[in-house]
């Protein structure tokens, strides 16, 4: 079934890719700070700017006056994006003092997220930290000097555990401290560490090693305590006893997410989607406009349009391209 979110995170979703006025999708030119987290490849990547007014004698007193950024995800991705930039901007901060901002504040100002979706507020939060990296890098201010690690080059270095997402052991040794995660399924809803083909997992320093390693060592079928340091977050809506969708209540619904959230995203680019027919969980669809024949075609239909209607309707579906 859809993820279930709150009203606040699916308004913002639909604000941002309708471009409504006060939303923040997009990018600044030569920006102050630049950072990117994720990978097109992984599934969800973000791309976040930002502007400062600048201090004429210390640049640790500059002040961020917009952010923007470009989401390659999920409706939680887009929402949890577009929450960072309103937060920071609402806020008159620093980018020093944006480093406060943590990935639990990002689900709070959302009215919480699935614990599935718990990555992308995560995402967020290291986008942040990169460009603040970045920003001090062209200004001029030494962070290790003002007691500051933002770990520029961790993810370049070390050996890499998760390597479907290509994430280091620093990295994972630091979110599983930083963000308290005590099982593999928190790791893996906080990080995505482990969550395509799950093969790091148990094998020799894997996943569980590095719990144990961090934690110690534990009996594994035991259960562990969890003490939330990411904030309070809603459990996953129980799947049980929820009506299942007729066929013809599946296409109505398909239809009206096309047109509400999937479409107005293409034609922000030129481009639109027609949607042929639907057969079980099976939606065939014919990309137009620009999109079509376009060498991003696949990518658009398999990363943005499947992942929208997998978000929104049923996490079972399947878009095929005719």
């Amino acid at each position: 079934m859809a993820w279930q979110y709150s009203e606040k995170t699916r308004q913002l979703f639909m604000d941002a890719v309708h471009g409504k006025p006060g939303t923040h999708l997009g990018e600044i030119d030569d920006p102050d700070g630049f950072g990117e987290h994720g990978s097109l490849a992984c599934g969800d990547a973000l791309r976040f700017t930002f502007r400062v007014k600048r201090d004429p004698e210390d640049p640790t007193r500059d002040v961020i006056t917009e952010a923007r950024y470009l989401t390659f995800g999920c409706t939680s991705a887009i929402a949890a994006s577009e929450a960072l930039c309103a937060i920071i901007e609402r806020g008159g901060y620093t980018p020093i003092e944006a480093l406060k901002i943590r990935n639990s504040d990002i689900v709070d100002f959302l009215d919480g997220l699935p614990v599935q979706k718990i990555h992308c507020s995560v995402m967020g939060a290291e986008a942040l930290e990169a460009a603040v990296f970045d920003w001090a890098r062209k200004r001029g201010v030494d962070l290790k000097e003002l007691g500051i690690d933002i770990h520029a080059d961790e993810r370049e270095e070390g050996r890499i555990v998760c390597k479907c997402f290509s994430l280091s052991e620093p990295y994972l040794r630091r979110k599983i401290r930083e963000l308290n995660l005590r099982t593999l399924p928190e790791i893996t809803n906080a990080l995505k560490a482990g969550g395509a083909c799950t093969s790091c997992h148990h094998v020799p320093g894997g996943l569980q090693d590095l719990l144990d390693d961090v934690w110690g060592q534990t009996d594994r079928g035991a259960a562990l305590p969890i003490i939330p340091t990411i904030g309070p977050l809603p459990e996953p809506s129980p799947k049980t006893g929820e009506p299942a969708l007729s066929p013809y209540q599946l296409s109505k619904k398909i239809d009206k997410m096309g047109d509400e959230y999937v479409r107005p995203m293409l034609q922000k680019d030129g481009g639109d989607i027609e949607i042929v027919d639907i057969k079980d969980n099976l939606v065939y669809c014919r990309l137009g406009e620009a999109c079509q024949g376009c060498d991003s075609a696949a990518r658009t239909l398999k990363m943005m349009v499947e992942k929208t209607l997998k978000d929104l309707v049923d996490e079972r579906l399947r878009v095929i391209a005719v």
